[in-house]
């Protein structure tokens, strides 16, 4: 049922007339990234405060309208697009985008949910200082999305996942009353721990609306290097050699197969690849405090160390900062390589280091055996047990049929391989629509009991973006 006039009415004199959206193209807003969910908004609202957002949630709640929050729409699970019924307001948290303050003696920073993450990256490197969460979309994604995802990245092996990175929280609650919880405090021993209650749950308990972040020093140097495996048990092997030798340093470990590479020389041939095909490509960054000539020399000496051990048979460092960034560029292109193949079954899971090469094995025979020729993109943060295992049609095949017709096969091998090897079937991407039924059959019933609890107790009335997680 369509939005009343007097309910857009009141919208509009909360907001202003140019930022309540009801008529028009809508599809920036109600289509996501991966172009697999398309609903319908009955309106967009794009609130500049935090007063304003509050305000929205109070008059949806007295007319009982769902409501579905949105930062850089840039998810790959579905969690932030409205259904197709029409019904749904889109709050979209884009124009609250300020830098509150950064406080460099206590190595914090507090912004709003709308500020993009690669802005609020160079807000600390004006100040001299590191914010360390990045990913492939850091562009465009927003730190409310990355909290509300638990979004993960290229530097949790060293620096963890957007949880370990936020001190403290501002969130407009289910009910339109704001919690101030920002506080840049490292040790608060006072109760329940709200701030990683909101963290991670996809907008279904209340929106936030700000957050402090930790800062660190930006290191002296950082050094960049490829490395080529054999076998996935050679690259975990690299791993333990470089987590022996680099310590804290190594910031980044990110594994790569072949055919994710061959994609990318396919879609993006620009791109340089310094090392010829091997089964698995690993990127290394070490970050050191000690100067580029020393971070060099133990970056190098680790990688000779590894071809004396025989896990890795050949390796480059990148010469220059223009050099260390192309390295990345490839990596970080590998999904939109994907994209431009086609669709495909995503998969984002975790499994402990130690068992990623038996799960690896496993799977990519039960998958052929299951459905023969279907090739796999297989890349992610091995550092820290998290791959994207996807799997594109056999060569030839229309992607979009491949996708209908074997997707359900698809997650249930692998799902099952997750859970058989101690995983996770989310690993940095969230739930939303994408996965709400599988959590249903691998998550723990205690688990799900306590988060129906939860999610009843502060969203009684199931207005806040229903029909995602739970």
């Amino acid at each position: 049922m369509a939005l009343t006039p007097a309910f857009l009415a009141s919208l509009r004199e909360a907001l202003g007339e140019a930022h309540v959206l009801a008529d028009g193209d809508l599809t920036a807003y109600e289509h996501d990234w991966r172009k697999r969910w398309r609903g319908r908004a009955a309106a967009v609202v794009r609130p500049a405060s935090t007063a304003e957002v509050a305000q929205v949630v109070r008059l949806c709640r007295q007319q009982g309208v769902s409501i579905v929050p949105q930062g850089g729409n840039t998810g790959l699970v579905g969690g932030g697009v409205p259904d197709t019924t029409g019904t749904q307001v889109l709050l979209s948290l884009q124009r609250l985008r300020s830098i509150r303050q950064l406080d460099a003696q206590n190595l914090t920073l507090t912004a709003e949910a709308g500020c993009v993450l690669q802005h609020v990256q160079q807000a600390a490197a004006d100040a001299g200082l590191l914010f360390p969460l990045s990913l492939a979309a850091e562009g465009s994604c927003t730190l409310g999305g990355n909290l509300a995802t638990n979004a993960g990245g290229t530097q949790v092996l060293r620096f963890g996942n957007a949880r370990d990175l936020c001190l403290g929280l501002e969130v407009v609650t289910a009910q339109g009353e704001v919690w101030n919880g920002l506080s840049g405090l490292r040790k608060d021993n006072t109760g329940y721990d709200l701030r990683n209650l909101f963290i991670g749950s996809e907008g279904t308990l209340g929106i936030i609306t700000a957050a402090t972040m930790k800062l660190f020093p930006q290191p002296a140097a950082t050094q960049t290097a490829l490395a080529a495996c054999t076998t996935l048990d050679d690259a975990v092997a690299l791993l333990g050699l470089a987590q022996r030798r680099l310590g804290a340093g190594l910031t980044g470990f990110e594994a790569m197969n072949r055919f994710s590479l061959d994609l990318v020389a396919r879609h993006f041939a620009q791109l340089p690849q310094p090392l010829p095909d091997a089964p698995w490509t690993v990127l290394l960054e070490l970050s050191d405090t000690e100067g580029d000539a020393a971070a060099r020399l133990r970056l190098e000496q680790t990688l000779e160390d590894a071809l004396g051990h025989g896990c890795v048979h050949d390796a480059v460092v990148a010469e220059s900062l223009a050099q260390s960034q192309a390295l990345w560029h490839v990596r970080e292109s590998i999904p939109l390589a994907q994209a431009e193949e086609g669709l495909n079954i995503k998969h984002d899971i975790s499994v402990p280091v130690s068992a990623i090469p038996a799960f690896v094995q496993q799977t990519d025979a039960l998958l052929q055996q299951h459905l023969p020729g279907l090739r796999l993109v297989n890349f992610g943060h091995l550092g820290d047990g998290n791959l994207h295992y996807n799997v594109q049609a056999p060569a030839g095949e229309d992607p979009a049929h491949f996708l209908q017709a074997h997707e359900p096969l698809v997650n249930r091998i692998v799902y099952e391989q997750v859970m058989a090897n101690g995983g996770s079937i989310s690993a940095e991407h969230g739930v939303g629509q994408l996965k709400r039924h599988a959590l249903q059959q691998h998550k723990s019933p205690v688990a799900l009991q306590l988060m129906r609890s939860i999610k009843q107790a502060l969203d009684p009335d199931g207005l806040m973006n229903p029909g995602r997680v739970l």
